[in-house]
């Protein structure tokens, strides 16, 4: 069955980046003039995604607005004469079916999905984290259906990480299949280094079959009393293999950390034609005083 539906939750606090997100999302943070929200939403959408299911929270309305049509600002831009902004804003509101429901239910990163599931039904679905993005091409969503059209069976995407991250991710102890398709028999969450089974971190993307819901109504909390995504789908492993697939040709940017938000918006300034060559002088200036 062809995946057509993508969750994305987006109902944490994002108290990483207190104060600003106080009364403003994480997800509508900006990577140059684009909400990160967006980049996932458009990687979701390059992958053949349909429905858009954002689980969201009391104070996440801005995302709701930006994926809508603003009939004001619309009407001000056309007047103006500025139509390729216009084209441009009206253009996110166009490129999915957009499906809001709000967060009910116990801590923990299960829990915005098994608020999704009167949406998804009976079908394979995706689910993307809403403060991070992988770019890569093709979108790591593609590569992941690809697998999952293949294999039948839930897949989780994987990046390769340095020793100084393997603390950081769910590290997967995993056998070859194909070339960049494992077999996942254990995700060790936030290893020490001597403890970790490879350098392959599993995060930020999943192929779930619809029998998750299923594995959901068994699933006790777990670390810090919250319900964790990972633990229900290890409760699948009766019925169903679990699948890494290593994305090609892709880098990750893990923009719900300071740092890493940092970087990832010198790399995009660094890329845009109309912004790199004063950008790049710019840098290369105040790199003088360090």
């Amino acid at each position: 069955m062809k995946i057509r539906k993508a969750v994305i939750p987006a109902a944490g606090y994002g108290t990483r980046f207190l104060p600003m997100t106080k009364a403003s999302p994480k997800e509508m943070l900006p990577v140059i003039d684009k909400p990160i929200i967006q980049y996932v939403v458009e990687e979701a959408i390059a992958s053949g995604i349909e429905d858009i299911i954002i689980v969201t929270g009391s104070n996440k309305r801005a995302i709701e607005d930006h994926f809508d049509h603003s009939i004001e600002l619309e009407n001000y831009l056309e007047k103006c004469g500025k139509l390729e902004q216009l084209e441009e804003i009206r253009k996110i509101a166009r490129m999915a079916n957009f499906i809001y429901i709000r967060q009910k239910g116990p801590y923990g990163n299960a829990t915005p999905v098994i608020n999704a599931e009167p949406i998804i039904g009976k079908e394979p679905f995706a689910v993307i984290w809403g403060d991070e993005f992988i770019y890569a091409n093709p979108p790591r969503l593609k590569q992941m259906i690809e697998v999952f059209e293949k294999f039948k069976d839930p897949v989780i995407s994987a990046v390769r990480v340095s020793k100084d991250y393997l603390n950081k991710y769910g590290i997967a102890k995993v056998k070859q299949v194909e070339d960049k398709i494992f077999e996942i028999e254990e995700i060790v969450e936030k290893p020490e280094v001597d403890q970790a089974p490879s350098n392959l971190a599993t995060h930020g993307a999943y192929i779930l079959t619809p029998d998750i819901f299923d594995a959901f109504k068994k699933l006790k909390p777990g670390k810090g009393g919250e319900l964790w995504l990972v633990d229900a789908i290890n409760l699948l492993r009766d019925k169903h293999k679990i699948y890494a697939c290593e994305i090609e040709n892709g880098k990750y940017y893990d923009t719900g950390n300071k740092l890493e938000y940092l970087k990832a918006n010198v790399e995009f300034g660094l890329k845009r034609d109309d912004l790199k060559k004063e950008f790049k002088d710019f840098i290369q200036d105040i790199a003088k005083d360090l």
